[in-house]
């Protein structure tokens, strides 16, 4: 470690010495006057701060390497105080602003670093990107002039000499640097697409389409560049050349997938879409195009299910092709798995997101969204058996934790459940929704258990932390009125949750229950009866209450006719069929 750390020191003294020793011979050569009075300043340091100079120069580049850019911008400063004409000092402020986004700060440091060595092209270079990044670009361009002008040789910076004056608005003279350039390197495809598009932009359309057939002319077996010319074409509203020059790259490349979405772009502008979905399947049924190409084009025709140019149908159909014809890569899974989705279809969703596991075991998003499904589906055991394996990956992610313990409770693991909430709940932190769940669970896990003290009280503090949440309410009030306690209570949460929420079929049942616990039962008719109105007449529970509360008003035939049929749906109390044998309400 120690001689690296020497070796670190003696590197960057060199480069510091160089750099400052530099400016003092500058007054030898007496290049300009200014330079010489700069030099004659420079010189007029002494010994002692020419050596506090460097060591601070070194700590400033430490200070910068390890991030500490705050300090380095202190210890550059308290340089530039030594020596205030020290482009070098200036430079490393520069990239440090540059680093913070701080634009003006660092041009006007480079600015006066070039004033002061007019010679550094690499303070020319970064002056010059930050003119591009501010859209100085008359700036910029005089910069890549100079740096062009002293290096000949380096074509780069007559490239960018040229980009600039295209971006300046200074036609001519950018088209006059590209064909100086052109000369150096020949026809070149990217010179002559930014020529084409600088005489677009100048008007010079007759020069556009002939730049781009020179381009063509210097390799007519290149499919690339009959698309440039269609594009062109089509930007100038002129579909039959476009058409044209498209077919052509058929020509020379029949297995070109690529062409084939542009035609059906094509098609799709001249309301041709039995034409346009052709072309597209043919280009998703290409072996040759890349699967990224396929996926994206896919998800540009998705993405605005309301503007969308094809049927569900024909969707379906380019997803099958894009999963027959790409059987290797797992992300097709995925978008297959999306369509699936869309169209309800959980179970198969979730068999094509399992293949995308096969390949990405790693991939937390797609536990997380079989789970979920899994979880719609009511599929519990598959939830449980997921949540522990993705635990194991994931150990660190509270909502596995959440949902095991949901599916515990639908398991009657309860202990479990409890046991699991407490494992997930250090990596809960600031998550305050999934905090407030945790404890929900808790209540039903402790209901369930018997545990009922602990079960009102951590309903108790959802409801506290969350005076929302109507589940919370709807359950406690459930539980309190099966027990006849606090009746009162109970009523008030589970009129708030149906407020709420009056369409929700199983509230508008706790709150008739709530209801008839109270002795309320014309009231109580009236709100379950909505609850069947809102889906509530497949649910046993709910039609075996109807069934009590039309027995509690005396039409002992309807109530019996209400309790057979609880008994067929299922999920009645363990009661049911005494009821219907001894034609009476009995008391849970």
């Amino acid at each position: 470690m120690t001689k690296r750390y020497i070796s670190f020191l003696a590197a960057v003294s060199i480069i510091v010495g160089v750099s400052y020793s530099s400016m003092a011979q500058k007054s030898k050569k007496k290049a300009s006057e200014k330079t010489e009075v700069t030099q004659q300043k420079a010189d007029e340091i002494s010994e002692e701060q020419k050596s506090e100079f460097e060591y601070l120069f070194i700590e400033g580049l430490k200070q910068r390497m390890t991030g500490n850019l705050q300090n380095a911008i202190s210890v550059f400063s308290r340089c530039l105080e030594i020596d205030p004409n020290s482009a070098v000092a200036m430079f490393e402020l520069a990239n440090i602003h540059l680093a913070n986004n701080d634009l003006t700060s660092a041009s006007l440091l480079l600015e006066k670093a070039i004033h002061i060595n007019p010679g550094n092209k690499w303070y020319k270079q970064l002056l010059a990107q930050i003119y591009q990044q501010t859209k100085k670009y008359d700036k910029a361009a005089e910069l890549y002039r100079d740096l062009s002008e002293k290096e000949p040789e380096n074509q780069e910076y007559l490239y960018m000499y040229a980009s600039m004056l295209g971006s300046a608005k200074k036609y001519d003279e950018a088209i006059a640097a590209y064909n100086k350039l052109e000369k150096q390197i020949g026809i070149n495809e990217q010179i002559s697409v930014e020529k084409q598009q600088v005489y677009q932009a100048a008007g010079k359309k007759k020069e556009a389409f002939a730049e781009l057939q020179r381009l063509i002319d210097s390799n007519p077996s290149e499919p690339r560049y009959y698309g440039l010319m269609a594009d062109l074409y089509l930007s100038e509203k002129d579909q039959e050349n476009a058409l044209k020059y498209y077919n052509k790259i058929l020509e020379i490349d029949p297995s070109n997938g690529f062409v084939h979405f542009s035609l059906a772009s094509l098609y799709q502008m001249q309301d041709k879409p039995e034409k346009a979905f052709e072309e597209t399947k043919i280009a998703f049924g290409s072996k040759d195009l890349e699967v990224d190409t396929k996926i994206q084009f896919y998800l540009m025709l998705t993405a605005n299910p309301e503007q969308k140019d094809l049927t569900d149908d024909q969707i379906g159909e380019l997803v099958r092709i894009l999963v027959k014809t790409n059987p290797d890569d797992y992300r097709v899974y995925s978008v297959y798995a999306e369509y699936l989705l869309r169209k309800g279809d959980l179970k198969e969703a979730r068999e094509q997101l399992r293949k995308v596991l096969a390949e990405d075991n790693g991939n937390f998003e797609i536990w997380q969204r079989i789970i979920l499904i899994s979880n719609d589906l009511q599929d519990f055991k598959c939830v449980y058996d997921d949540c522990n394996e993705a635990i194991e990956l994931f150990p660190n992610q509270p909502i596995l934790y959440g949902l095991k313990a949901v599916a515990c409770l639908q398991l009657d693991k309860y202990e479990e459940s409890l046991k699991t909430l407490e494992e997930g709940e250090p990596y809960i932190l600031g998550n305050k929704p999934l905090r407030v769940q945790f404890e929900l669970y808790k209540a039903e896990a402790n209901y369930k258990l018997d545990r009922v003290q602990d079960a009102f009280k951590a309903f108790d503090e959802v409801i506290r932390q969350d005076p929302e949440n109507y589940m919370a309410m709807n359950n406690y009030a459930y539980y309190l009125s099966l027990r006849n306690e606090n009746l009162d209570k109970a009523e008030q949460m589970s009129s708030k949750a149906v407020r709420a929420n009056p369409d929700n079929s199983t509230y508008l049942d706790t709150y008739a229950w709530v209801l008839f616990k109270q002795k309320n039962y014309s009231l109580a008719k009236f709100y379950i009866e909505s609850a069947l109105k809102n889906g509530g007449d497949q649910n046993g529970v709910i039609v075996e209450h109807y069934g009590d509360i039309l027995y509690m008003l005396g039409d002992k035939g309807k109530a019996v006719d209400q309790w057979k049929k609880a008994r067929e749906l299922g999920d009645a109390s363990e009661l049911i069929s005494e009821k219907i044998k001894q034609e009476r309400y009995f008391e849970k």
